[in-house]
């Protein structure tokens, strides 16, 4: 795929969604990482169900400790992994006082050593919450960058570099919540909806693979 196509692309997918997000509720730095570490292997829908209950409660890395980690899994008990997650936001939480004064550091390898947290958790922080030009490929990204040719890669790690390297500048803040929303509502995994896409025509996935 040429940068000329790649960059209709973005501009089309820029007009449908101009201030796009993420679907996580937060409101602070610190739900969003905690939101991000809980949604690994959850739906946004679930995880939001289980941090509404739980922020109003607990939204600081003191007020979650003060819960404790068997206080927590009683708010997060819907999410899959929910005994995992619960020890490594209790640690996540630990670390953020002993070492950042209770504040999410806006830094990669800060963030990449907390418990729970991964390359794709470090650059969604990055990104929402603090408007760095990251690029969290998630299963929805990894999907529609192989599929539509714009990134191809063999693994997540591929497809970002790949992407970090032919996004053109104006798109990379927005581009990993645009592909993400897509992914999500359009270009979905069993049968994309070619028909209603903005961007059919500009997609190098093969027409005769593409659903009537």
């Amino acid at each position: 795929m040429n940068r000329e196509k790649r960059t209709e692309i973005f501009r089309r997918l820029r007009a449908q969604r101009p201030h796009p997000t993420t679907e996580l509720n937060y409101n602070t730095p610190f739900e969003l990482l905690v939101a991000v570490v809980l949604s690994a292997q959850a739906t946004d829908v679930g995880v939001n169900k289980a941090t509404d209950r739980l922020f109003p409660v607990a939204n600081t890395p003191e007020a979650i400790l003060a819960l404790g980690v068997d206080g927590l899994k009683e708010y997060i008990k819907t999410i899959g992994l929910f005994n995992s997650k619960a020890n490594n936001v209790i640690k996540l939480c630990e670390q953020l006082l002993a070492f950042h004064g209770g504040e999410v550091p806006r830094d990669r390898a800060a963030l990449e050593a907390l418990p729970g947290v991964g390359r794709k958790t470090a650059n969604v922080v990055l990104n929402t919450a603090f408007g760095e030009p990251t690029i969290a490929v998630d299963t929805h990204i990894f999907r529609v960058s192989n599929r539509t040719r714009i990134a191809p890669g063999k693994n997540v790690n591929e497809v970002e570099l790949r992407l970090l390297r032919v996004v053109p500048e104006e798109f990379k803040r927005d581009c990993h919540h645009w592909l993400i929303l897509h992914g999500r509502y359009t270009c979905v995994a069993r049968k994309p909806k070619c028909g209603e896409c903005i961007i059919a025509d500009l997609c190098e996935f093969p027409r005769s693979q593409r659903p009537v």
